[in-house]
């Protein structure tokens, strides 16, 4: 994950219940995803949203991509 992009992805305690949000704004990632995942166009996301920028919807992948991705774990 790029710096650049991972800077974009904001935690905070007092927002969104400490949900990873956008720039400090209260655009959760998962928001952003849901939009993806009900086929909603990179230009829609930033047609309703004009705060949000493509740079913010590519953090949003790129920060899920990397929490999916973790060890497994086998037992024995």
């Amino acid at each position: 994950m790029s710096a650049e992009r991972l800077n974009r992805i904001t935690i905070d305690d007092a927002q969104c219940g400490g949900r990873p949000c956008i720039r400090g704004m209260r655009i959760r990632v998962t928001d952003i995803l849901d939009l993806l995942g009900a086929g909603a166009s990179y230009q829609e996301i930033l047609d309703d949203y004009p705060y949000v920028e493509r740079e913010d919807i590519l953090a949003a992948i790129e920060y899920a991509a990397h929490q999916a991705d973790h060890a497994v774990l086998l037992s024995a």
